[in-house]
């Protein structure tokens, strides 16, 4: 469909974007590229590094983008508390929590293709053959997805792998960190790893056009939200930071993934 090529065009103009920008001074810092460190990690802000010894305290993705990715936190921030938690709110008033689950599950089974490619990608066979078992048996016993037939009576677990991973197990490192508007914290690698995934959602060609699109994944996100209300707020509240804290959750989160 001609809206699906226009999403990857965006998306591919996005991470080009990106990948120049990263090469353009930063304001106010002479003689300093996107890839070196911002005034903010060279002040110790975020304690990036321990001392003027250079040791360093913790393993931490570049943030060049600081600035401008802090805007987009504050607005994606703002996007939470003013739309998507109240929503998520009324929803999960009305909505019973096994029915919320079963909607996870099922939107989780029917993107059996992304797990299942990404494992067979990282020479993982035997968990793209239980991703498949999983598919099939929750597909009929599990009632289209629903219900998690093969975990609670078979011990089959998922094991969830994406593009961004597969890229990340080659030696493809994050490059830096970018925390897109509405979709959140990413990396030019999770970010192509974007259009890789998109391309295997079967979502993507199921649904009649753009709008309906847009309303599908808008529903997965409420139901996702009414599922974990109060984890986001218990990371910033106890946080000196909350714009580092969430990026660094972000970057040890996907590190351990590809990792696993």
């Amino acid at each position: 469909m001609d809206y699906r090529k226009k999403v990857l065009a965006v998306m591919f103009f996005s991470v080009m974007l990106t990948f120049i920008m990263s090469f353009v001074s930063i304001p106010g810092i002479p003689n300093c590229s996107k890839f070196c460190i911002t005034r903010a990690h060279a002040e110790g802000i975020d304690n990036t590094f321990a001392s003027n010894s250079g040791e360093e305290v913790q393993d931490q993705i570049k943030d060049p983008l600081q600035p401008i990715n802090r805007l987009f936190f504050q607005i994606n921030d703002k996007l939470y508390f003013w739309l998507l938690k109240p929503v998520s709110k009324v929803y999960k008033f009305f909505v019973p929590k096994p029915l919320r689950k079963g909607i996870r599950n099922a939107f989780h089974n029917i993107r059996m293709p992304i797990r299942f490619v990404n494992n067979l990608l990282q020479g993982k066979p035997k968990r793209a053959g239980i991703v498949l078992s999983r598919f099939l048996i929750n597909s009929t016993a599990g009632v289209g997805g629903l219900i998690d037939v093969a975990k609670r009576e078979f011990n089959l677990k998922p094991y969830d792998e994406d593009f961004g991973q597969t890229l990340g197990r080659y030696g493809m490192g994050p490059g830096f960190y970018i925390d897109w508007p509405i979709l959140g914290p990413s990396s030019p690698r999770d970010t192509i790893g974007l259009i890789g995934d998109f391309l295997l959602d079967p979502i993507s060609y199921l649904v009649p056009d753009l709008e309906t699109d847009v309303e599908v994944n808008a529903g997965w996100q409420v139901n996702e939200t009414s599922l974990s209300l109060g984890e986001y707020e218990d990371l910033i509240e106890s946080a000196v930071d909350p714009y580092v804290a969430v990026r660094n959750a972000y970057y040890q989160h996907r590190k351990s993934q590809i990792k696993e």
